[in-house]
């Protein structure tokens, strides 16, 4: 069953799943039931609460926490009060965090005891603590202020300039995407179903495409901190779970274990998306689950979802399907022009879920007329399903994650001894891709790989850093003395 909504900000998803089943859980954890009415109760009072803080509307509030209930009731609540929620990355380091806080001009903070020495803010709130309790605790009912065009969220995804920006997406762009996707046959999410919420909530496509959808169709969520591959298939097992939405790794580690088909027999539908899923994983889930994993494209800029093979006749290996109902798609030539067909051309959409620029200023977001340019090449197959040929320039995908060479080449440069680095990405069984760092000595320098790497991991959130390192005598320069990114693969076997 679909629920029809007339959401106007994103918290009153949870009001309206509240109002229709009030005693239905929403969220399970850890042995904790979340009802649609206490987690909306939850959301008001932590609307209040951040109001009696200081927040006003447009305020950045960071929510700097892994998949709990708190995440959620921080989350909605944030939106309640006309805030702009920052879900933060909890992998990064305390320089890579201390950013992200600074850029955004974050005045609130809200984190967990095992986060919060790595936090300065304004204001910083503990979960679990007593000030945590106290802005909790009046849960009168409250309408939430603001929605449409207001700024909702403010997502950090790697930049081309080596450090982070800030994807500025409304409650138009994040509601449109949850409709757009609604409308997908056999429904992505029903009232019905039990969804498994194991990507990381500070992700689009944990945040959005998952628990948004949750709260959209007032479903289940199952939520889980990290993932396990047993631990995750016990979740699924015990609670029935109809809806896997995942990204390549899990479904990689799940295809190795035995009783994954036992597992999936509750199982109505299962996704798969932020990286390219390998065709021999697709094949081996399907053989033991009798389930096609059905994959999808997006960005962070496209709240998230563009494209899923559940629009296409056949889940095709290899392919990111056909376009969601709402989003224009073409693929256009170097010159802005409408490929031949069978050429490859870059993607380039227009849809109510496009973001509106980059922080702080709306920079490079869609044009006068309302297409992006995504940066990632496609072509279109006889049958027309799409199938990606490039990644965006110069782009690593780790486990579904963006990561940007000069981000890391910048840290790298830093360590002595080295006296220049390029870092490209190779490819890795689990997580699609990997980084490996090129690495040319200074003269005399007695640099090992052991000693790149630390020096990353001090500096760097783990799915950055390098996890294979090359000393080479020199790198290859173009006529600008810029490193020729398309040579360094002719160096690294």
């Amino acid at each position: 069953m679909l629920r029809r909504v007339t959401a106007h900000n994103l918290s009153d998803l949870v009001r309206d799943a509240a109002t229709a089943t009030p005693e239905k859980p929403a969220l399970l954890f850890h042995g904790e039931t979340l009802t649609w009415a206490e987690l909306d109760a939850r959301v008001s009072a932590a609307a209040r609460g951040l109001q009696a803080l200081g927040a006003a509307a447009g305020d950045r509030v960071a929510v700097h926490l892994g998949n709990t209930p708190d995440f959620a009731v921080a989350y909605f609540g944030a939106l309640r009060a006309g805030c702009v929620a920052l879900p933060v990355n909890t992998g990064y380091t305390a320089d890579e965090l201390a950013y992200v806080l600074s850029d955004s001009g974050a005045s609130v903070v809200i984190t967990s005891v095992g986060t919060a020495s790595l936090v300065t803010a304004p204001t910083v709130v503990v979960t679990a603590s007593a000030e945590w309790r106290q802005l909790l605790s009046d849960r009168t009912p409250l309408d939430s202020t603001g929605g449409g065009e207001d700024l909702a969220v403010l997502l950090y995804t790697s930049g081309t300039s080596g450090r982070p920006r800030g994807a500025m997406l409304t409650h138009r762009a994040l509601l449109a995407n949850l409709e757009q996707t609604s409308r997908i046959d056999p429904p992505v999410v029903t009232a019905d179903d039990i969804v498994l919420l194991v990507l990381p909530l500070f992700h689009v496509f944990g945040l959005n495409a998952a628990l948004g959808s949750v709260a959209r169709h007032g479903a289940t969520g199952v939520l889980t901190e990290r993932f396990d591959p047993v631990e995750t298939l016990e979740l699924v097992r015990r609670h029935g779970v109809t809806n896997v939405v995942g990204a390549p790794p899990m479904y990689v580690a799940w295809s190795m274990l035995p009783d994954v088909g036992d597992a999936f027999s509750s199982v109505r539908l299962a996704l798969s998306g932020a990286a390219p899923l390998p065709p021999n994983v697709l094949h081996r889930v399907l053989e033991v689950t009798g389930h096609h994993v059905f994959e999808g494209y997006g960005l962070t800029e496209t709240a998230p979802v563009l494209t899923t093979t559940l629009m296409s006749e056949v889940a095709k290996p290899g392919s990111i399907g056909r376009p969601v109902p709402g989003v224009e798609l073409r693929l256009l030539d170097e010159r802005g022009a409408p490929v031949e067909e069978g050429d490859p051309g870059e993607i380039v959409v227009r849809g109510a879920n496009l973001f509106s620029g980059y922080w702080p200023d709306h920079r490079e977001g869609p044009d006068a007329d309302g297409w992006f340019a995504t940066g990632d090449v496609a072509v279109l197959d006889d049958e027309g399903d799409l199938h990606l040929v490039d990644r965006r320039r110069e782009l690593i995908l780790v486990s579904g994650f963006n990561v940007y060479p000069r981000e890391i080449e910048e840290v790298l440069a830093q360590l002595e001894g080295v006296q220049e680095v390029a870092v490209l990405g190779i490819p890795h069984p689990y997580t699609g891709e990997s980084v490996k760092a090129l690495v040319v000595r200074a003269p005399g320098a007695e640099l090992t790989a052991d000693d790149v790497i630390a020096f990353a991991a001090q500096r760097l959130a783990r799915f950055k850093c390098p996890t294979a390192v090359s000393f080479v005598d020199e790198l290859p320069h173009g006529a600008t003395g810029k490193v020729s990114k398309g040579r360094l693969r002719e160096l690294s076997p």
